[in-house]
């Protein structure tokens, strides 16, 4: 095996256009694809379908009869309102417009950081994907494999879960929150929950070992949960005054841009994320969220 990706988890090119102001939605005029979709002020259910259906609805990222992966972050043993892990209602969400685009299956799941029977139900992850109909699944460590990373610079290879190998559709449907060592964590880092071995060691030298994992692996949809954020003492928080409210969901098909317009919401520079620039040489995405063809949304009432 030569990619983490067996068979559809290509990146979306990007296309540039001018950002332009219609009441409350801006957009960059293109004449492709939406490839950044940004939602705001409404339920995240509501969020969600927003932005995916700005991009074309789930029907541009999942066919028929095809399995899909929804990878969230359910790494930590925290409550949704502590903004640690995924909101319950963005990943049901997700679930939900996978099957009605007619995925066969769809599969939830994440390698934890704390004990993940507690993580999984008190995220409420574990419920809202269940009623949506995903199969959610804990980490079995027989599954995984170790698979060649042909563009690394450091990792040339590193065991990946099988569910992410054999699924026809990756979508990374991370939350938006800072980290301890790396800064944040958004879409390039959340790909670390598919990952066996020594995690750890991947944050020394962050920079590039997150790209070289990021060659490979290659998400379909990225949609970034920014409802309620960890503004400090990430990723595993626990003080509800370190949590702000965005009420914003981030959905694109290019992850640099996806992550860069995510780190604004920090009040962070994209070009002095080193993985970000890193990614960008090699070629995965646009810097620039205004250089690819975007829309922002702001559906409050007001």
């Amino acid at each position: 095996m030569e990619q983490f990706s067996r068979r559809g988890f290509l990146i979306k090119s990007s296309c540039a256009g001018t950002a332009m102001i219609l009441g409350r939605r801006a957009f960059a005029a293109s004449e492709g694809q939406i490839d950044l979709a940004v939602s705001r002020n409404s339920t995240p259910e509501q969020l969600v379908r927003s932005a995916i259906g700005e991009l074309g609805g789930m029907e541009r990222f999942v066919s028929a009869g095809q399995t899909v992966l929804v990878k969230p972050n359910i790494g930590w043993d925290r409550m949704p309102q502590q903004a640690a892990n995924t909101n319950p209602q963005v990943v049901a969400e997700v679930v939900k417009m996978c099957f009605e685009a007619g995925a066969k299956r769809v599969r939830v799941l994440d390698r934890t950081c704390n004990q993940p029977r507690r993580c999984y139900k008190r995220s409420g992850i574990e419920k809202a994907a269940s009623e949506a109909g995903a199969e959610v699944r804990h980490i079995v460590d027989s599954r995984f494999e170790q698979v060649k990373i042909p563009e690394g610079k450091i990792i040339r290879s590193w065991p990946v879960y099988r569910d992410a190998l054999n699924a026809d559709v990756l979508i990374n449907v991370p939350v938006a929150k800072t980290h301890s060592v790396s800064g944040v964590t958004l879409g390039f880092k959340n790909i670390m929950g598919v990952l066996g071995g020594d995690r750890g060691t991947l944050h020394a030298q962050f920079d590039t070992k997150i790209v070289d994992i990021n060659t490979a692996i290659r998400p379909a949809l990225t949609v970034i949960d920014a409802y309620r954020i960890l503004m400090r003492n990430g990723p595993s928080g626990g003080n509800l005054a370190d949590v702000s409210e965005k009420k914003t969901i981030i959905a694109g098909t290019d992850r640099v841009a996806v992550d860069a317009y995510a780190m604004q919401l920090f009040d962070l520079e994209p070009e002095r994320a080193g993985y970000l620039r890193n990614a960008v040489e090699r070629g995965l995405g646009q810097l620039d969220p205004d250089r690819v063809a975007k829309v922002e949304i702001d559906l409050s009432s007001g």
